[in-house]
């Protein structure tokens, strides 16, 4: 399709409608109708089939949608949906998926997206029964993003909790799933889960192509790292597909590692419609505690004592109240190690602990150790073989050893002949 859209026209789309749409096919003449062309010849009928017809009138209501033609495109959609449901035929399933991912566009783009929302469960128990891979994972990304797209992260999660994705589908509907599945993990303040998920997400993203979605990943990852108290990698803001579009994150990432709430405010202050507009301000929110903790902790490693006023100062806190108050929160989440002085207003700061000592190594390695293993059970996964061919090769190797086994006795044979002839 990516290929075929950029050379649509009025005049491709009346003279394949003319040609292969049979005069049956109930939209024909509306199909006719939005595609006016006063060069069209009328050629000789070419063998016709249900999925030549569905074929076209898709092409039909991609051209619509490029041309931003919207009120043609909804019962042209609607048209062709109904066409696609009256068909069950297992060549179907991954043109009918083409077809809902476009219906639900077409909503989309009208402000009418939560309209499509019934059919589309409808179909998707549809598609579950009748073991319609392509389908049900088109089907199940799209009601994810209709929810999040209203914001109905709860109802997402029940969706997410009583479906299965299935294993055999490809891999572009796989990275769109896990970073829905991210997002809403993200949401819930499940932030390890929602790292993992967007992590494989961009792993399984093509890697020349799909360049808007691997920047809207990328964004979601670098916020959800940050909330999880981590460093981006540098080289994530050095790429020449990302540097332009992460550039507002890198402000941010710099505000939040130095703790300075003056310029994560800023930040904030400047950059607010454009995080609105990425879906991710609500989490960037969630950045102002990690701000004012990295700012302690960079106090405590400065000072061994300092007054509560001076931290209210340094922080910019409204009063010493407020930072006595983060403080002890500070203290209670293991941040920093230190001790508050309620009468004299003063934290005094403790040493610090050597780190070996600690559990913290032995949980950094299982980190990793988990996040290798996921690897390589994703790429077992994703792994593809042609059918029967694996038991052909099977066969092949039996049948090789027992010619070797023949040539051997046969071998053992001359040999004990030539023993004989030399007794």
């Amino acid at each position: 399709l990516a290929s075929t859209r950029k050379r649509l026209n009025d005049a491709v789309l009346n003279q394949l409608t003319k040609t292969y749409v049979s005069d049956s096919y109930e939209f024909k003449a509306n199909l006719l109708s939005f595609f006016p062309s006063a060069d069209s010849k009328d050629e000789k009928p070419h063998a016709r089939s249900v999925l030549t017809e569905i074929y076209i009138h898709l092409l039909g209501l991609i051209s619509l949608l490029d041309n931003n033609r919207l009120n043609d495109s909804i019962p042209c959609a609607q048209a062709l949906i109904n066409r696609v449901m009256s068909v069950n035929k297992p060549a179907m399933h991954l043109l009918g998926a083409r077809c809902f991912f476009y219906y639900s566009r077409a909503f989309e783009m009208t402000g009418r997206l939560h309209e499509a929302r019934t059919l589309l469960h409808g179909r998707l128990r549809t598609s579950t029964l009748r073991h319609d891979s392509e389908g049900q994972a088109m089907l199940l990304n799209l009601l994810l993003r209709n929810y999040i797209h209203y914001n109905l992260y709860e109802q997402a999660e029940k969706l997410i909790s009583k479906t299965t994705f299935p294993e055999n589908a490809n891999n572009n509907e796989s990275a769109r799933y896990l970073f829905y599945l991210g997002k809403i993990k993200a949401t819930q303040l499940d932030y390890s889960e929602a790292f993992k998920n967007l992590n494989q997400a961009i792993r399984k993203a093509p890697q020349n192509a799909a360049i808007g979605f691997k920047q809207a990943a990328t964004k979601l990852l670098v916020v959800v790292q940050l909330l999880l108290g981590e460093v981006p990698e540098r080289h994530i803001f050095r790429d020449q597909h990302l540097r332009l579009s992460l550039q507002p994150y890198l402000q941010l990432t710099q505000a939040v590692l130095a703790g300075d709430l003056a310029k994560f405010s800023s930040v904030l202050e400047r950059y607010s419609d454009k995080f609105m507009k990425e879906g991710t301000l609500t989490l960037i929110n969630r950045l102002r505690h990690n701000v004012i903790k990295t700012g302690i902790k960079s106090v405590a490693l400065s000072y061994s004592r300092i007054s509560l006023a001076d931290v209210a100062e340094k922080l910019q806190l409204d009063s010493p109240e407020d930072a006595e108050y983060i403080i002890a929160k500070a203290i209670h989440d293991g941040v920093i190690e230190a001790t508050i002085d309620h009468e004299k207003g003063y934290m005094q700061s403790n040493d610090s602990a050597n780190i070996y000592g600690t559990n913290e190594p032995l949980k950094a390695y299982h980190e990793r150790i988990r996040f290798c293993l996921d690897i390589h059970n994703h790429s077992i996964k994703a792994m593809r073989f042609p059918p029967k061919s694996y038991n052909d090769n099977l066969e092949d190797a039996q049948k090789q050893r027992e010619r070797e086994q023949q040539d051997l006795e046969y071998a053992k044979e001359i040999a004990e002949e030539e023993d004989d002839g030399m007794l």
